[in-house]
């Protein structure tokens, strides 16, 4: 009897030994994968040797600092809604205080093919209207030379003869492409559009390529130093201005046709966590006297600069040939302040 017991015993152990192995096992719980946050913040600032702005310095070639601030909301990976401000310091006839740039749009993605479109306002607070440098009558007294500028204690009288509205703010709406070809290269398209550039009356559209190359991460080591070279050619069109800006006795009294120019950058960049080194060259086609005649530089000298639209001969080198240093750091809070 004690033997059957047994047998039955180890008969029982062996055939559920057997069902177990036969059993599913129960998965173990993966952890859970975190939360998509959609909200996202950029910010960053710099200091340039020259602020160039389409092959025309905003900064009269003198060192600018810049600023910017930009909440982004991430709809899924491959669409982003953003808006944004920025500041940078110019050095304008008018005497704005700065340029203030509030801006938004969408970027969608379709795997290699990257958009951008939205909307740029830009914004010059604390300017005063510039007239021509004004005449003493015999009868005593002070009249501004142009006549374009109402006589106040804020009106500035420009000796180089150019004049510039109080207010030089506009608008553009843009579209951005950029495909990114591999790890290395990715090439651009850019297109913007101005119904009144600078407040001028003329409209204005700016079209350009770009090209950049990126180098293998390996380049400097594990340094963590990185280095691209990218380069930009564009074409800035340009209406007519309103009368403010005509030329008295003449065929432009109602305005200047203003002279549209090719402009181009070429520049080499070094990265290093946060930080951007770039070093670029910038030029354009765009002769002395017309370059006066746009920007209504403060400081114009000569007489041999004559063209249509620039009569006087003034010419100003604010359209030349330049080289700018820039140096800047660019953070997002999802990247850099978790």
């Amino acid at each position: 009897m004690k033997k059957v017991t047994l047998l039955a015993t180890a008969l029982a152990m062996v055939t559920g030994s057997a069902f177990a192995a036969d059993m599913p096992m129960k998965a173990l719980k993966a952890p859970p994968a975190p939360a998509f946050d959609p909200w996202d913040i950029a910010f960053g600032g710099a200091i340039m040797s020259d602020y160039i702005f389409r092959g025309v310095t905003q900064s009269n070639h003198k060192p600018s600092v810049a600023a910017y601030f930009e909440p982004r909301y991430n709809v899924t990976k491959d669409l982003q809604l953003y808006a944004g401000v920025s500041a940078e310091s110019i050095s304008f006839a008018n005497r704005a205080a700065a340029e203030v740039d509030v801006y938004g749009g969408i970027r969608p993605t379709f795997g290699a093919f990257a958009f951008d479109i939205g909307v740029w306002g830009y914004l010059y607070p604390g300017g005063s209207c510039a007239d021509n440098v004004g005449v003493v009558p015999a009868g005593g007294g002070f009249v501004p030379g142009g006549g374009v500028c109402p006589v106040s204690t804020t009106t500035i009288f420009l000796a180089d003869g150019n004049v510039m509205k109080k207010d030089v703010s506009f608008f553009e709406v843009y579209g951005k492409l950029n495909y990114t070809i591999n790890d290395n290269w990715a090439v651009g398209v850019n297109e913007y559009y101005s119904p009144n550039f600078l407040n001028s009356g003329a409209w204005g559209n700016y079209s350009s390529l770009t090209a950049k190359w990126t180098a293998p991460s390996t380049t400097f080591g594990a340094s963590g130093v990185g280095m691209y070279v990218s380069g930009e050619f564009g074409r800035q069109w340009l209406g007519t201005s309103d009368a403010f800006y005509g030329i008295p006795g003449t065929i432009y009294a109602n305005g200047i046709p203003y002279k549209s120019y090719n402009t181009w950058n070429v520049g080499v960049g070094f990265t290093y966590k946060v930080f951007t080194l770039d070093l670029r060259y910038s030029g354009t086609d765009l002769n002395k006297g017309d370059c006066n005649a746009f920007t209504s530089a403060f400081n114009a000298t000569g007489t041999t600069n004559v063209t249509a639209i620039n009569p006087g001969g003034a010419g100003s080198n604010w359209c030349g040939s330049a080289g700018i240093a820039k140096l800047s750091f660019d953070l997002t809070a999802m990247s850099n302040l978790k």
